[in-house]
């Protein structure tokens, strides 16, 4: 996937991310086109995304906040 293809799905800022230390994780859903969640950090926008399996990104999500 390019930039522009995962920029098309917009990005939606995690309700977890701190306002203190400019802390921002934002993430966009791609399994309409592509198995994966998008995740970046916000403060460095044209920076890279990490693409997660949507298991993976259960996990990781379990392992933040402690529920499942």
């Amino acid at each position: 996937m390019t930039a522009p293809e995962i920029e098309a799905h917009g990005w939606r800022k995690s309700s977890y991310s701190g306002m203190a230390n400019g802390q921002c994780v934002e993430f966009t859903d791609l399994r309409p086109v592509h198995a994966a969640i998008a995740l970046r950090d916000s403060k460095h926008i044209p920076g890279p995304a990490l693409l997660l399996t949507p298991a993976a990104f259960a996990d990781f999500v379990t392992g933040l906040t402690g529920r499942n």
